[in-house]
């Protein structure tokens, strides 16, 4: 294929994924009040029943939060489908062999999404929403907008949801032959501080939510290097296999 060949096809597939975004917004926005009341409760949980209320401080904004949110509703549910867009655009380039990942890509790439956003809205949002809640003088009460509470959970769910995806991208590098089990460990420094660094750089600004995404993506890391490592060494009897001389070579046959 051509260059410009490639770029109609990625052209063809962002269009179908856009057909599949707006199908989701639509339904999503049907039971929007549901999303809003189940992103609701984390933050309702650690407030006193006389508080449990969020404001809107513009006409719009009620109604542009529902929007929101069923945006993010779409990107989340029908992330396979998007999942299964990227793997077709680069499958061409791979072996034949490797194009039957595609089941287990989607898969695990789909269930490290779904458990990056469930991480934060049942592990981080209790944490987190009880420090921020109660932090300051007894007379301080929080006065929260619908746009910035939703925005906030909605963004730290996406956020934790593609952090969770660095297993399934190492290793499908490692399957690929890009990096191994050798390399990992030698830059495993480097990782935990780039990782630890992402972590305060995007969490909330406490070190406890700090932890809490850093601590996960760390084991997530190490699990990873044992997943490429035994993948080296399952690959390794099939290299050896078709490197070695035919048992007919330089011989004829009787």
């Amino acid at each position: 294929m051509s260059f410009y060949d490639h770029v109609d096809e990625l052209r063809v597939r962002l269009i179908r994924c856009l057909w599949v975004f707006f199908a989701g917004f639509a339904l999503a926005y049907c039971v929007s009040d549901h999303l809003l009341a189940f992103l609701s409760r984390p933050l309702f949980d650690v407030l006193p029943p006389d508080q449990r209320k969020l404001y809107f401080t513009s006409l719009f904004e009620n109604f542009m939060t529902h929007l929101k949110i069923s945006g993010y509703a779409s990107v989340l549910f029908f992330s396979p489908y998007y999942f299964y867009q990227v793997w077709a655009f680069i499958a061409p380039g791979l072996y034949p062999k490797e194009r039957k990942l595609v089941v287990p890509f989607i898969s695990a790439a789909t269930f490290f999404f779904v458990a990056g956003a469930a991480f934060a809205y049942y592990l981080l949002f209790p944490v987190a929403f009880k420090f921020f809640v109660h932090y300051g003088a007894p007379t301080d009460f929080p006065l929260l907008t619908i746009d910035s509470y939703y925005g906030t959970c909605l963004k730290l769910m996406l956020l934790f949801g593609g952090t969770f995806e660095l297993p399934v991208l190492i290793v499908l590098l490692g399957y690929l032959g890009v990096v191994d089990a050798k390399t990992l460990r030698a830059q495993r420094k480097v990782a935990i501080i780039g990782i630890t660094a992402a972590s305060a750089l995007f969490a909330p600004p406490d070190a406890v939510s700090m932890l809490i995404l850093a601590a996960p993506l760390i084991l997530l890391f190490e699990g990873s290097i044992f997943v490429v490592q035994w993948l080296g060494v399952r690959k390794r009897p099939e290299a050896d296999q078709a490197s070695a001389p035919h048992p007919w070579s330089g011989q004829s046959r009787p």
